[in-house]
């Protein structure tokens, strides 16, 4: 058997871009370039500086911040109202629904829990910092795995990280150790993050 007919057509074979590029006009990215969300079908896209202006009435431009909230006030009977399935999950609000949201991550990817807007009243009255969050691309990140109780306000694109990670290491029923040890690492970088952005 031959092997000239696919060496042939191999050089008509692209290599695979490792260079990012912006998701609207193609530039080539810097590791540091920004993304934008569009709250419609929240999608995160990778944009350069000249496509960030240009789309800003289209697409929401993500913030860098991270800011970890040591005081936030949240017992666990609060967080047993707000029903939430799971350990880890995310509240941003959403302009297209006129209402805040509640995401998890799961092996599937983000799933939408119906959040009970009262249970969540009384979380944000307490909280006068959740004020600040930005509509759409900001999220109150919560995790409670284990013993842990943290919470942080993070950019959007930070918790659809914590979501391609768990989908991409995610292992059986429980995860697998390999799925817990990033999640580790996720929540240790964004504590570092938090150290560099303080209120």
């Amino acid at each position: 058997m031959t092997h000239a007919p696919v060496a042939a057509l191999r050089k008509f074979v692209r290599p695979r871009e490792s260079q990012e590029r912006c998701d609207l006009c193609g530039a080539e990215l810097t590791s540091e370039h920004r993304h934008n969300f569009d709250p419609a079908s929240r999608r995160i896209r990778c944009a350069c500086d000249s496509c960030g202006i240009l789309y800003a009435s289209v697409y929401r431009q993500i913030p860098r911040r991270v800011r970890a909230l040591p005081n936030f006030q949240m017992s666990d009977a609060q967080w047993d109202d707000l029903m939430i399935p799971i350990s880890l999950a995310f509240f941003s609000y959403s302009t297209p629904a006129g209402k805040v949201v509640a995401l998890y991550p799961g092996p599937a990817g983000a799933a939408e829990s119906l959040l009970r807007l009262d249970a969540w009243e009384e979380i944000s009255t307490s909280n006068p910092e959740l004020r600040d969050m930005e509509p759409d691309v900001e999220a109150l990140l919560v995790n409670r795995v284990g013993a842990t109780r943290e919470h942080f306000l993070v950019p959007i694109d930070e918790c659809y990280k914590l979501v391609g990670l768990i989908r991409l290491h995610w292992r059986g029923l429980s995860g697998g150790a390999a799925v817990w040890g990033e999640i580790a690492r996720f929540f240790d970088e964004l504590r570092r993050k938090g150290e560099a952005c303080p209120i």
